[in-house]
Formats: structure tokens, C-alpha cells, sequence
């Protein structure tokens, strides 16, 4: 497999030249810098393209480019956005670039309440606390139709939590929710975020997925056509969140995603930390199912915690609720069905890591640090050495 890195452009803290040294050969990034309604153009892409190549990686997968908050409501200016969104697919093939990862999350990408969560070792990880959750959800954010959707006891929690947060604390939960995490495309005000979620008032899981059956139909021909292979990212956490549906949470998600259009572009990005987080998704058992159509990794690890199993955090890569050895063999016996027809190798990386060490003292992206990315990276690739060689 392809070991890659996640990189959020020149202005992210980590270096190429130090991305080299970890041992990944590959770069996932995306040009950050442009709307969500503009197309990338071919001369910007060829211009970071060549920027990663003179550091001597490749760049391997795009992650992502956004999917416009219109297409994802149904809206008339879909179409003209759907269009957009193929000339960018069209220029990046012009160059060389052949995997898009991509998700389809109605406003908020992945969401956690807690960047710097201490474990008992001293590294700081991420986290999602469902009580948190609601006390922003019910007291800061104020959603009408909120109070219906928890329980006396769970209102409770939530009352007291807020009650025991000052001004700043309050206002860091509110910034970490909706401010827009790495890789998130929009950032919202309170106000401004209340006006959007109203947005998708008549939005249910039925025409979320009706929509992004649309989307897959406009978009995964001309992905075919050019040697394109489209990777949906799945939800996280994986269930519905401030009453937005969600509809890529469960291995029948991705059934439907993948029989809505049957092409060998219409494919997943496995991401092992976003359905690990559903007890009910056996991680190793959807790579035997969907292996041919899994054309990106993400590799990390969450714990579920007790006695609400709704609140995780960022476990060590081989650590948490994940078998990562059981996925890591069933993805090399994927890789080696493909070595053995002529597929293609599958691009990995390690997905968010611990701050640790320097990690904690220099300026890098919550859930994307140097040194802990640079130690899950090693474990993933030690496991796969060892799998590789005993089987």
C-alpha cells in the first residue's frame, strides 16, 4: 500500500522536507484557498503539484474537493455547481491526479467538542463528549425542536455541564463546533450557523440520499470517463447531529452508495475512525465486502466510552474499539488481489494522531500533529510488514 500524509498546503506548520522523513511517499491535500463554487484551476493544480513533487513525493489523492451546501440541498443552482465541480474533476485528471476523496456531511464536516482532551500519558487527543454535546446544543445553540430529541435525565447532564463552564470554556465549546475543524470548508457564527441548519428544515435522511443519488449520477460518469475514482468519505461521527441527517454511517450505506451507480469510479474512502465509532460496523468484514471498490484508507482508532457509548475519543492507532490488525489484513489481501489483476495500489494514511511531545509546544492543526501522525504512521506500517510477511 501507498503510505501518504495529509498536508494542508503552504501554509501548513509541517514541511514537505519533514514530511519525507516520516516515510510516506505520498501527499493528500487540496487547494484549500478556492470556494466551494469555483473550479480549480488547471494552472494552480499544476503549480502544487509540482511544489510537492520538488520535495520529492507524489501527490497521490485529493481530499477534498467540497461539494457545494446547494448540491447537498437540492437546490436550482445545482446543476451550475455540479458542472463546476466536473471541470475541477477535468483539470485534475489533466494532471496526473486520479483519486478524489469527498463527503457529503450536510454542514458541519467532522465535528468533536474537546481538540486537546489529556490522556493518561500526558498526549492530548481529540474528543466528543455527548453531554457537551447537548448542553451546546440545547443552551447555546438554542435548536427549536432540541428539547424533544433528549431525555429529562440527559438535560440535566447537560444543564449541570454548562453550569460548571466560565465564559471562556463556553465560548471554546461553541468555536470548536462550529468554527470549522482542519479540512472543513465553512466557518459559521452562532447566528449564522442557526440561519443554515434552518436550511435543512425539510431535509430528512430520505432526501438527503435522494440527493446525493443525483449528485453520483451527474458526477461518476465523467469520474469514469476520466480515470477518476471518487471516494465518499463516510460521516463523524456516524449518526445524525443537530437534527441534520446523515446517510454514509453504515456498511448499508455504502451498499446504496455504491448501487447507485455501478461504476468502478463510485467508490469509499474506509475511513476506520468514522464508522468505528458505530459498534455496529465491522470494520475488517466491509473490506472483504467492498474491497474492490475501496479506493482511499484513512487508518486511526476511537474508544467508545461508558456509560454513554455516543461519547469517543481519539485512541492510540492501535489502540481503542478498531482491530487495526484484522483490517490491515484484510486490506493487504485486497492490495494483493489487485497486484495479482493489475489494480491499483491503495493509498493509506494515518488519520489524526496524538499530540505528543514537541507536538504540544508548536503550531499544527487539532488532530493532525507532526510527531503523533509520525508514530501512528510507524505502528500502521510495522503492522503491515509483519502481516505481509506471516501470511
Amino acid at each position: 500500500m501507498q503510505h501518504t500524509w495529509r498536508w494542508f498546503g503552504p501554509k501548513d506548520p509541517i514541511r514537505l522536507e519533514e514530511i519525507r522523513q516520516t516515510g510516506a511517499t505520498g501527499i493528500v491535500t487540496a487547494l484549500h484557498e478556492v470556494p466551494n463554487d469555483e473550479v480549480w484551476s488547471r494552472q494552480a493544480i499544476a503549480e502544487r503539484k509540482q511544489m510537492i513533487e520538488d520535495a520529492g513525493l507524489e501527490w497521490s489523492v485529493v481530499e477534498s474537493v467540497p461539494v457545494h451546501e446547494a448540491i447537498k440541498k437540492g437546490l436550482p443552482e445545482r446543476n451550475a455547481l455540479i458542472t463546476r465541480y466536473c471541470d475541477t474533476l477535468r483539470n485534475l485528471a489533466a494532471c496526473g491526479i486520479d483519486t478524489v476523496c469527498y463527503n457529503f456531511m450536510p454542514v458541519l464536516d467532522w465535528t468533536r467538542t474537546d481538540l486537546r482532551w489529556a490522556m493518561p500519558d500526558g498526549a492530548l487527543a481529540l474528543r466528543f463528549d455527548q453531554t457537551a454535546f447537548a448542553a451546546f446544543d440545547l443552551y447555546l445553540l438554542a435548536r427549536p425542536g432540541a428539547e424533544n430529541e433528549y431525555s429529562d435525565d440527559e438535560k440535566t447532564e447537560a444543564r449541570s455541564y454548562l453550569d460548571s463552564l466560565d465564559a471562556e470554556a463556553r465560548q471554546s465549546l461553541v468555536d470548536t463546533l462550529i468554527a470549522g475543524l482542519p479540512g472543513a470548508e465553512e466557518h459559521y457564527t452562532l447566528e449564522r450557523f442557526r440561519e443554515v441548519l434552518a436550511g435543512y428544515a425539510e431535509i430528512d435522511a430520505a432526501r438527503l440520499r435522494e440527493h446525493l443519488g443525483y449528485f453520483l449520477k451527474a458526477v461518476i460518469p465523467v469520474a469514469e470517463e476520466l480515470g477518476i475514482k471518487m471516494a465518499i468519505h463516510p460521516d463523524d461521527p456516524p449518526r445524525p447531529l443537530l437534527g441534520l441527517p446523515r446517510v454514509v454511517s453504515t456498511a448499508a450505506d455504502a451498499e446504496w452508495i455504491l448501487e447507485a451507480v455501478d461504476s468502478p469510479a463510485n467508490g469509499l474512502t474506509l475511513c476506520t475512525g468514522s464508522y468505528g465509532v458505530l459498534a455496529a460496523n465491522d470494520l475488517a468484514a466491509m473490506v472483504q465486502r467492498f474491497g474492490p471498490s475501496i479506493h482511499f484508507v484513512h487508518l486511526r482508532s476511537t474508544r467508545r466510552e461508558s456509560p454513554d457509548p455516543r461519547s469517543f475519543h481519539e485512541a492510540p492507532h492501535l489502540d481503542g474499539d478498531v482491530d487495526m490488525v484484522a483490517v490491515i489484513s484484510a486490506l493487504v489481501a485486497e492490495e494483493r488481489r489487485r497486484e495479482r489483476e493489475g489494480g491499483r495500489r491503495l493509498p493509506l494514511r494515518p488519520d489524526h494522531g496524538h499530540h505528543i511531545l514537541d507536538d504540544q509546544h508548536r503550531a499544527t492543526a487539532p488532530g493532525y500533529p507532526l510527531y503523533g501522525r509520525l508514530r501512528g504512521l510507524a505502528e500502521l506500517r510495522g503492522v503491515e510488514t509483519a502481516v505481509r510477511q506471516l501470511t
